[in-house]
């Protein structure tokens, strides 16, 4: 993979400050609470890296054949 997902997440986070910043935020807290909130996800990453693992239900991605159609 090239370079090009970074120039795809730079327009992304540019286009997003900029309409925080036209609903009125400051843009130098708009950047400071991305970069906390960035802080955070590593920091949760590092608490559970698959948290989709986590979801009630996940080990039964099978569909059910418990339904009255499915029935003999």
């Amino acid at each position: 993979m090239s370079g090009d997902w970074k120039d795809h997440l730079r327009d992304q986070l540019e286009d997003f400050v900029d309409a925080l910043v036209v609903k009125g935020a400051k843009q130098s807290d708009v950047y400071e609470t991305i970069v906390q909130e960035i802080g955070n996800l590593r920091d949760a990453y590092d608490r559970d890296p698959d948290p989709a693992e986590d979801r009630p239900g996940a080990e039964a991605e099978e569909p059910s054949n418990e339904w009255p159609g499915a029935l003999p």
